[in-house]
């Protein structure tokens, strides 16, 4: 009897842990949307602007100046730390296509020639 018991507590308390992950994943989403700012997050220098945001099937990166660095490229990655996608600056605006992205934040690092981050910012997919 005593073993049920044990066995009953590990099964609630796995419960209660998948409870726990699901609510905060759902409060996670839900302060993401609301958090949803322009391309400016701030005063600082800035190489690139993006547009739109939040975004829905494309976002385009643009440098703002014309004597960018050919070598630079654009890392994305997912809110968990991940890198999901790679592009490299082949003109003065790229663009990249969201189908395969899920819903959610991403955080873009534009990185030199030499992968130094040169600027880093963030941007939602919404679909």
């Amino acid at each position: 009897m005593v073993l049920l018991k044990d066995s009953s507590n590990l099964a609630l308390v796995k419960r209660l842990s998948f409870i726990l992950i699901l609510l905060f994943g759902l409060i996670f989403t839900s302060f993401a949307q609301l958090k949803t700012t322009g391309s400016g997050d701030d005063d600082a220098a800035k190489y690139l602007k993006f547009y739109p945001n939040p975004a829905i099937t494309t976002i385009a990166f643009e440098f703002l100046s014309s004597d960018y660095d050919k070598n630079s490229s654009i890392e994305i990655y997912n809110f968990m730390g991940k890198k999901v996608y790679e592009l490299k600056a082949t003109s003065q605006i790229v663009t990249l296509q969201l189908e395969d992205f899920y819903r959610g934040m991403y955080i873009y690092q534009l990185r030199d020639g030499n992968g130094a981050i040169v600027e880093s910012g963030r941007f939602q997919v919404i679909k």
